[in-house]
C-alpha cells in the first residue's frame, strides 16, 4: 500500500511517468520514485552531542543593502542549528564592504553575485566564486577577514564569470569554471601568505580547444556548449572532472601547463547542466539534467572510476572510461542538482537532491542500486524548500542544504525558485539509508520595498 501512495504521490507532484534508464549491475528498471515519509525525532534526541564541534557557512547571493554588489555570509554554530535551526543565530560577513573594497582595488570593479563556496584542504581558508562578475575572493576563515582578490580572464563574447571554484587536495591551486567566458582557469595557492596567484598560461580555452582525439571541444552535435559549470578533484589529486552548460564532460590533468584534457565525454554519453560531483569509494558520482525548456534529457545520474594515468590518458577513444549510468528519468520537470555522500560508519549512500520536485533520491554507493526517494518539503518547515547545494556534518550525522528564495538571482530557466530562502538542517538515519528534516535556519534581505531578495546558494561545513 505505500508503494501505491507514494507512486501517487509521485505523479501528482512530477506528472506522468515515462521511461527510465535500467540499473547499474542490476536487471531491473529504475522504479518511479515512492515517497517515504521520515521518522518523526525521538524524544530526547534534539540536542545530538558530538565531538566534532563545525561551523557551517552559507552563501546569500542578494546584493548588500542599498548596493548593487556585495551579498553575504552567514556563518551557523552545528550545535545550534540541531538544537533548534529556527532560532539559531548566525554571525553575518557583509561582502559589501571590506570585501567589495578589496575586489575594487585589486581588479577596478565590484564584485557581484556570490555563487559557491569552498575550503582548502586545511580549511584555514575560505574560496568564494563570484558568478557575475567573476570574481574569487580568498577569506582567512579564522577572523573572517578578505585576503585577496582576483578576476577571471575575458573569454568568450568578452564575457567572464566565476560559477564555481574547486581547491586541490594539496593545497596548491584552484581550479575555476570561467562559465561565460568558456575558459577552464587555474590559480595557485599561498595561503600562509593569502595569496592567490593566477596562472594563465595554463588555462583551458573550452570554446577553441581541440581534444586529444583530434575533436573540437566545442561542435553543434558532440558539444554544443561547453561552458564550464562545476570542477572536482577527487581525494587522489588526479583528474580534475569539470561538466559543460551544453552536456558532455571533460576530464582533465590540470597539473600541468597548459592544462591537458585526458578523457573527453560528449553530450549524448552525459546531459547538459550537471553539477553535483560527490566520491564515494573510488568512484566520482555526478548528475546532469536541469529542470528547463533547453534540456530535454530529464534526470540523469552516473559514476565514473576514480583512476589514475594508466586509465585517464589522452591516448583512450572518447567517452572512455565509460560512465556507469545509475538512473536516467526522461522527463525534462527533475533538475538535479545537490549531491551528498552518507553513512554513519562509512559512506554507504549517495544523496541526489531533486531542486524542482523537493526530493532526495537514494541510491548504494557500492552497486549505484536505487533505494528509495524520500520527500523533504513539510508544510510545517517549508512547503517548497528547492534545495540547492549541500554540505555534510564532520560527524556524518547530519546534512545541510541550502534553500533558493523567491527571487532567484542565479539559475534560471532552471527550477531555481524557492519559498524560503535559508538553510535546511536534514538528519542521517538508518545508516544512511533514510533522513529526516528536522529545521530551517532562514535568512533575510528585504529591499527598501519589503521584497525579499535573499537567495541561498553555496553551503560548506568547518570545524571549529
Amino acid at each position: 500500500m505505500k508503494y501505491i501512495v507514494g507512486a501517487v504521490a509521485l505523479l501528482a507532484v512530477c506528472g506522468p511517468v515515462q521511461a527510465h534508464g535500467p540499473a547499474h549491475n542490476s536487471n531491473e528498471a529504475y522504479l518511479p520514485p515512492i515517497f517515504v515519509s521520515p521518522r518523526p525525532m525521538a524524544p530526547g534526541q534534539q540536542n545530538v552531542a558530538t565531538a566534532h564541534a563545525h561551523e557551517v557557512w552559507l552563501v546569500d547571493q542578494s546584493n548588500s543593502s542599498g548596493k548593487t554588489f556585495g551579498g553575504a555570509i552567514h556563518v551557523y554554530d552545528g550545535e545550534e542549528l540541531r538544537r533548534s535551526a529556527q532560532t539559531a543565530k548566525s554571525e553575518r560577513i557583509d561582502l559589501g564592504s571590506k570585501a567589495s573594497e578589496l575586489c575594487r582595488f585589486n581588479t577596478g570593479a565590484n564584485p557581484v553575485r556570490p555563487h559557491m563556496l569552498t575550503f582548502n584542504a586545511t580549511q584555514t581558508h575560505a574560496i568564494l566564486s563570484f558568478v557575475a562578475s567573476g570574481h574569487v575572493l580568498l577569506i582567512d576563515a579564522r577572523t573572517r577577514r578578505p585576503v585577496d582578490c582576483v578576476r577571471t580572464e575575458l573569454g568568450a563574447g568578452n564575457f567572464r564569470q566565476a560559477h564555481a571554484v574547486w581547491p586541490s587536495p594539496d593545497d596548491k591551486y584552484v581550479l575555476v569554471a570561467n562559465q561565460n567566458g568558456k575558459k577552464f582557469e587555474r590559480i595557485a595557492t599561498d595561503y600562509r601568505s593569502g595569496r592567490l596567484h593566477q596562472e594563465p598560461a595554463a588555462t583551458l580555452d573550452l570554446a577553441n580547444c581541440t581534444t586529444p582525439n583530434h575533436l573540437p571541444c566545442q561542435e553543434p552535435t558532440l558539444r554544443p556548449d561547453t561552458a564550464p559549470i562545476c570542477p572536482f578533484i577527487p581525494s587522489s589529486g588526479f583528474p580534475a572532472y569539470v561538466s559543460l552548460r551544453g552536456g558532455g564532460m571533460f576530464a582533465v590533468d590540470y597539473k600541468s601547463t597548459p592544462m591537458r584534457i585526458i578523457a573527453e565525454y560528449d553530450a549524448m554519453t552525459i546531459p547538459r547542466d550537471g553539477c553535483g560531483f560527490v566520491e564515494v569509494n573510488g568512484w566520482v558520482f555526478g548528475n546532469g539534467g536541469g529542470g528547463n525548456a533547453a534540456n530535454l534529457d530529464g534526470w540523469y545520474h552516473y559514476r565514473v572510476p576514480v583512476a589514475g594515468p594508466l586509465t585517464y590518458t589522452a591516448a583512450n577513444p572518447p567517452n572512455y572510461p565509460a560512465p556507469q549510468v545509475i538512473a536516467h528519468d526522461s522527463r525534462s520537470n527533475r533538475d538535479a542538482h545537490g549531491t551528498t555522500r552518507t553513512g554513519h560508519g562509512q559512506y554507504k549512500y549517495v544523496w541526489f537532491f531533486d531542486r524542482l520536485a523537493n526530493v532526495v533520491e537514494v541510491f548504494r554507493a557500492d552497486t549505484g542500486m536505487y533505494v528509495q526517494t524520500v520527500n523533504i518539503a513539510d508544510p510545517s518547515i517549508s512547503a517548497d524548500p528547492t534545495p540547492d547545494l549541500i554540505a555534510e556534518s564532520p560527524d556524518r550525522r547530519f546534512v545541510y542544504a541550502s534553500l533558493r528564495g523567491p527571487n532567484p538571482l542565479s539559475g534560471d530557466p532552471h527550477a531555481s525558485l524557492g519559498s524560503t530562502p535559508g538553510l535546511l538542517v536534514i538528519e542521517v538515519l538508518e545508516d544512511g539509508r533514510g533522513l529526516a528534516v528536522r529545521g530551517l535556519a532562514p535568512i533575510s534581505n528585504r529591499d527598501a520595498g519589503g521584497i525579499e531578495r535573499a537567495d541561498g546558494h553555496g553551503v560548506q561545513w568547518r570545524r571549529k
